[in-house]
């Protein structure tokens, strides 16, 4: 009995993690159509040579997979025309609360689907998104409006700049120890 397959498929492996490696680090989740096919078909052509003894063949279509891959990259990288011929483009699907169903209907989605989506970003409303897309890798980008938006930092000065006078900075505590005397400034009474 030949065991020629246990140190074929090691090497196929290892062959196929150092080709996988060379196309990048993307997850098949979030490649488009094309790569993805490329990716399945590495997979694919790694497997066979172990059943028809074709080893070598079937290293080089690997190799000729990924430098498809590579050359398909680089050709979205330089041409956005051919970027949008192969991924294809971003669909607004909700736009002021109110769900797009013709764009939903050509993407092939329900309704269900983007709910689920919205669920799982902690969206409680539709009248909460100013606008949404489905993106090319299936995943779903979004804007809230203004009054679901959550407070940034900035939001937060800005309002006690508004309503609290301004307060010592730590520039002011230095120029105490430095005068060796405490300034006459006040103290709020809203912050006493």
């Amino acid at each position: 009995m030949s065991f020629d397959w246990v140190w074929k498929s090691a090497f196929l492996v290892l062959v196929g993690i150092v080709l996988l490696r060379a196309a990048g680090r993307k997850p098949l989740s979030q490649m488009s159509i094309a790569p993805a096919v490329i990716m399945i078909s590495i997979g694919t052509t790694i497997v066979q040579p172990i059943a028809n003894h074709h080893l070598w063949i079937a290293i080089g279509s690997a190799v000729m997979f990924i430098l498809t891959l590579l050359a398909v990259d680089w050709l979205e990288l330089k041409s956005n025309r051919f970027e949008r011929l192969v991924r294809g483009g971003s669909k607004i699907i909700i736009e002021n609360g109110q769900i797009h169903e013709a764009n939903l209907r050509k993407l092939r989605h329900s309704v269900d689907q983007i709910e689920m989506q919205l669920r799982n970003l902690g969206i409680s409303s539709l009248s909460e998104i100013e606008r949404a897309t489905l993106e090319p890798n299936g995943l779903l980008g979004y804007q809230l409006t203004r009054r679901a938006r959550p407070a940034t930092v900035g939001d937060l000065e800005d309002l006690l700049l508004k309503h609290l006078p301004a307060a010592a900075g730590p520039a002011e505590l230095f120029d105490e120890v430095s005068r060796q005397g405490h300034g006459t400034r006040a103290v709020d009474s809203k912050l006493q």
